[in-house]
């Protein structure tokens, strides 16, 4: 058997190696980092910023803001405390709010009229005017009676541009206008309420319902109002507290002041 001379100083490199590592090796446990939770904690998060002495020089990312505690009101920039919970009141409408919905459940209901031969003449021929015009089917019938300037009938409870006839059209499923004749015809067919009577704002207002609430209908009452909505409708408008449907406003001079849908 033969032996080579390379293995001896090969197993004497490696004796060197080995006990150089039992050298190195305290060394190296003491360098490496402890993965403890307290050591986590204190040495790889990173330090906290010390403010400047006078507190506003700050360089931008140099701190996380801190969230505010629940319930606590943000800071109001130096503004006294009660200007900071001030706001600003709603601006009413332009028209003053005269074609929103008056049903009151703590106020006695209005009188529900359907007599015309009640109504004051002005207001009797500008109603006789506007169902004439509906039975026609022709949509063009109502220009004359809508007006123009400040004294045009309101179709929207926003702004309208351009033609109001034209508008008009554009609410009809039909794209004619005859589906908005046959809605207009059939409101003025209701009866009608006369509301905020020896006021500026005084006006005969059809269908009735406008001033009722809707939980206090009678059945008779639920049945008229379903010529005009579907009961789902119903449904969403009870949850809205009033009727919001198309309705129609006129003066006691016989100006018809509003066509509207919506609340």
């Amino acid at each position: 058997m033969r032996f080579s001379m390379s293995g001896r100083p090969h197993g004497l490199a490696l004796s060197i190696l080995i006990a150089a590592s039992c050298l190195v090796l305290p060394l190296c446990l003491a360098s490496t980092p402890s993965y403890a939770l307290s050591e986590i904690q204190r040495e790889d998060l990173p330090s906290p910023v010390t403010p400047p002495a006078n507190g506003n020089s700050a360089a931008p990312g140099t701190a996380v803001p801190v969230p505010e505690a629940p319930g606590t009101k943000p800071a109001d920039g130096g503004q006294p405390a009660d200007d900071t919970d001030k706001q600003e009141p709603e601006t009413p409408p332009a028209n003053g709010g005269i074609t929103s919905p008056r049903a009151d459940p703590d106020a006695p209901p209005p009188a529900v009229v359907y007599d015309l031969d009640t109504l004051p003449e002005p207001v009797k021929r500008m109603h006789g005017l506007i169902i004439e015009a509906c039975r026609t089917g022709d949509i063009e019938k109502l220009r004359p009676l809508i007006g123009k300037g400040d004294s045009m009938t309101q179709l929207s409870l926003g702004d309208i541009d351009g033609d109001p006839v034209t508008f008009l059209k554009g609410l009809s499923g039909d794209g004619d206008g005859q589906e908005i004749l046959a809605i207009l015809e059939e409101v003025l067919s209701a009866g009608y309420v006369h509301v905020d009577t020896g006021m500026p704002q005084e006006l005969y207002v059809w269908p009735y319902f406008f001033a009722l609430p809707l939980d206090k209908l009678d059945p008779r009452q639920r049945v008229e109002l379903f010529k005009l909505v579907t009961a789902s409708d119903y449904d969403d408008m009870k949850q809205f507290g009033a009727y919001i449907f198309y309705r129609v406003g006129i003066t006691p001079t016989g100006q018809w002041l509003f066509f509207v849908a919506g609340d």
